[in-house]
């Protein structure tokens, strides 16, 4: 008899098939426009920029691909962390093949997440610029505003300024009006010859204001600006070799932080491939999160803490990569312990696991020890027991332990991520370094049944009362309400709005997690936001 497919195989297959379509941009015909122009696509320079090998956690690629009729794919905009030559940066590029590269709404939303990486991980960022400026049919949610396009600029400046954080630009393509001032507040300006242009207004925008006629080259090709007005600093023949001389200024920028492992990093005792195995079929039933952690950590395993208390809760110390890092994971399981009453939800905070944590949390951040929360949450508990034990009190002890803490945070969500438990779990909203998700991931207030019984228990009841069962109307809009509660919790729709920073498979996980790990360790801290300037106490310990 032929195995089931199991749920999460079947996930992670229409996340590739997805992943596939949106890689190819604007299509076939776009790309071989491109090279007809004599110029690399954004992907093929992002790859030849990137070390060969190495793993790339692009950050947002679902971005806006179930919005504008699908003619968005990732937004027009390539962002995500890499490494070149041996070094942790992040890369921005824009994809001539979408729309020529122009901004929608939410290429300022990536780019914006992209340069916050940079000043939070005190990181390298590569600008590959290749933009027709402004989609104008969307410039209401391009232009203004307190996050609009100015807040880039705003962001170059504070990393020039205060942040030293190296910007490296290369214009490879037009970079039009105010998109300029990007490359232009960068530390240094590459421009290819022949197919770079920059200016603050183009040649039919110089005719309409001026009645002068010229050129796009004479206006603000590569020439001009590497020779008569100074603004660009390198001229090359090439997209191919303005990424070679783009490895070699990386190369040549000052030595990072030395971030050293404790060890030489071990191999996890179980393979990537057993998560599919490991998670139910149907996310409402138990498994054994230890398991997933042994598919996560190092091969020395899970160092619990308290394991014998507040069970629901996993507290422990282990490692990722020979890097040590406190592991706060929900269990889920029933778990039955000496605590009077009955055994305890898995996957629900009560009174004293959320104390439990909050004490972790601060133990961890006084050690300088990284955070991995590992999501799979529904929520605090609620009744009369948990009030009169002091669960608020107790729940506002973990957020302000988890969002106070100034050692860097990660998140992985495997299943839940539902309520104010998914809060307390380092929600986006905590600033946390990263996010990733698995395909099973599910974020939102509540599930779909939830939701409905929400919504409809008084007309249900009433119809109970009266002897009477749902009529046609009324059970189509329940339906209604569970079909949309079903999509909104699917990790791709999360990944589509940026709540999550990628959407990764099993093979990508520990890879993505190092890779991430590796470069919020170039900042010493304190963790508490993009702009945080000093510390409290001189710095946080060095971490382990």
């Amino acid at each position: 008899m032929e195995e089931k497919e199991r749920r999460l195989d079947t996930l992670v297959a229409e996340l590739e098939a997805l992943r596939s379509t949106l890689r190819m941009g604007g299509g076939e015909r776009r790309i071989a426009r491109q090279h007809a122009q004599g110029k690399l696509t954004a992907r093929e320079r992002v790859e030849a920029l990137l070390d060969p090998g190495e793993p790339f956690v692009e950050v947002g690629l679902l971005v806006a691909h179930d919005r504008y009729d699908g003619q968005a794919p990732a937004a027009g905009v390539i962002t995500g962390v890499g490494r070149v030559e041996g070094r942790e940066v992040v890369v921005v590029a824009n994809d001539a093949t979408v729309k020529a590269g122009s901004w929608w709404p939410e290429t300022i939303t990536k780019i914006l997440r992209a340069q916050e990486i940079a000043m939070r991980c005190r990181i390298p960022i590569i600008y590959l610029v290749d933009s027709a400026g402004v989609n104008l049919p969307y410039q209401g949610g391009v232009f203004p505003g307190q996050y609009g396009a100015a807040r880039i600029f705003y962001y170059n400046s504070v990393m020039r300024r205060y942040l030293k954080v190296p910007q490296l630009a290369a214009v490879m393509g037009p970079c039009i009006a105010g998109g300029a001032y990007l490359p232009a507040l960068s530390d240094v300006i590459l421009m290819v010859e022949g197919t770079s242009f920059m200016g603050l207004g183009g040649p039919n925008l110089v005719k309409g204001a001026t009645g002068q006629t010229v050129g796009q080259e004479e206006l603000g090709g590569a020439r001009v600006h590497t020779e008569v007005s100074g603004v660009a600093h390198y001229s090359v023949p090439d997209d191919a070799t303005c990424v070679k001389r783009l490895r070699q200024l990386v190369s040549e920028l000052p030595a990072a932080r030395a971030i050293e492992p404790s060890g030489p990093g071990t191999a996890p005792t179980r393979e990537a491939s057993e998560l599919a195995a490991i998670l139910p079929d149907n996310h409402r039933q138990p498994y054994d999160m230890k398991a997933v952690l042994d598919v996560v950590l190092d091969g020395e395993g899970l160092d619990e803490f308290q394991p014998e208390y507040a069970g629901e809760m996993i507290c422990g110390t282990g490692f990722i990569a020979g890097h040590p890092v406190g592991v706060i994971a929900n269990r889920r399981t029933m778990v039955k312990d000496n605590r009077e009453g009955p055994p305890r939800f898995g996957g629900i905070l009560y009174t004293e696991s959320a104390r439990k944590v909050a004490f972790f949390i601060e133990t961890m951040n006084r050690r300088g020890t990284p955070l991995l929360f590992v999501q799979d949450v529904s929520g605090f508990m609620v009744g009369p027991q948990e009030e009169h034990a002091g669960i608020i009190r107790a729940g506002a002890e973990f957020v302000e332990a988890m969002a106070t803490a100034a050692v860097p945070k990660l998140v992985l969500t495997i299943n839940h991520a539902s309520g104010a438990g998914y809060y307390a779990m380092a929600g986006q909203g905590f600033d946390p370094d990263f996010i990733l998700s698995l395909p099973t991931g599910r974020m939102g207030v509540m599930e779909g049944e939830s939701a409905v019984v929400a919504l409809f228990s008084g007309q249900l009841e009433r119809l109970k009362a009266e002897g009477k069962v749902p009529d046609e109307d009324l059970r189509t809009r329940m339906d209604e309400v569970r079909d949309d509660y079903e999509r909104q919790l699917d990790a791709r729709f999360a990944g589509a709005r940026g709540f999550v920073d990628e959407v990764v498979t099993p093979a990508e996980l520990r890879p993505a997690l190092e890779l991430l790990l590796r470069a919020a360790l170039h900042n010493r801290g304190p963790h508490l936001g993009a702009f945080h300037l000093g510390s409290f106490d001189g710095e946080r310990p060095a971490h382990g």
